[in-house]
């Protein structure tokens, strides 16, 4: 009789809604924004944070060491004002070198984004396979690693790219980008080798989806291009499990916090509301502090 009652007990305490899980995502810039949209939309009901490093950003720019040391105080910062119960780092280049750092300061679990060299080698059929990333990315033995492990049968050209990012913020911001701009950026990654090309392409940096649709276009032949966002979403629902919260009131809101929010312009502000950030705002958190 009193392990029936233990187990009714269990049984409605299971039954019990979570509470809302606030998520952060964390970017250099606006590319994080691609990989917000996936978690949204598995996470519907979740309290979404999206976190943008404008005053750092581009991350390229920084040393190794810099690089740690930045990432970390502005997370300390975002963790305390925001407490999430998960942050995804968007961002390619952090994300191959801090995360350790990070899981090692911080309780709350982590996920990072690297290059899609695994899944690429498997999709790949010429076994020609381009990644790419920014210039740190590309450089990181992290990257490397990966390449060796995974695809060690494939023909890998890593393509650093130096104008790509920042040819996607300009995009998302209403100015003018051009199309020889970006062509000239992706050209690379269009090897013909041995009466085989390039078929499959990895965007290693969360920048680079936002400008998809245009890169499909200016490609000299078709080629698959890896996405890592809803790999990444996919990570999240397994880390947190599945959104319990449809239906509960006060449940799916969002703000975007940038640490200078000199380039908030009028167009970008539209482009955010159409990820569901219509609440923007600015926690200064200088270069150098």
């Amino acid at each position: 009789m009193q392990v029936d009652l233990l187990a009714g007990t269990a049984h409605r305490v299971a039954a019990l809604p979570r509470p809302t899980p606030t998520i952060l995502v964390f970017d250099s810039g606006l590319g994080g924004l691609t990989v917000l949209s996936h978690v949204a939309e598995s996470h519907a009901g979740a309290h979404l944070v999206y976190a943008a490093d404008d005053a750092g950003f581009p991350y390229g720019r920084l040393s190794e060491e810099e690089l740690v040391a930045r990432v970390l105080s502005v997370m300390e910062r975002l963790v305390a004002r925001f407490h999430p119960d998960l942050a995804v780092i968007a961002c390619n280049t952090a994300s191959t070198l801090v995360l350790p750092a990070l899981r090692a300061r911080f309780a709350i679990p982590f996920v990072g984004t690297v290059p899609a060299i695994k899944p690429a080698a498997a999709l790949t059929r010429s076994g020609l396979v381009s990644v790419l990333a920014t210039p740190g990315t590309v450089a990181r033995d992290y990257t490397r690693g990966l390449i060796q492990t995974y695809a060690g049968d494939c023909r890998v050209t890593l393509v650093g790219s130096t104008r790509l990012a920042g040819l996607a913020e300009a995009a998302l911001k209403g100015e003018p980008v051009d199309d020889a701009a970006i062509a000239a950026e992706i050209a690379p990654c269009f090897v013909a080798r041995d009466g085989a090309r390039t078929d499959v392409v990895t965007l290693s940096c969360t920048h680079y989806p936002l400008l998809l649709e245009r890169m499909r276009r200016l490609a000299p032949w078709p080629v698959e291009w890896i996405d890592p966002a809803p790999a990444i979403a996919r990570r999240v629902t397994q880390l947190l499990g599945p959104d319990r919260s449809a239906g509960r009131s006060g449940a799916g809101e969002a703000i975007a916090v940038f640490t200078a929010g000199a380039g908030l312009t009028g167009p970008l502000r539209i482009a955010l509301a159409g990820y569901g950030l219509a609440e923007i705002t600015i926690e200064p958190l200088p270069l150098g502090n």
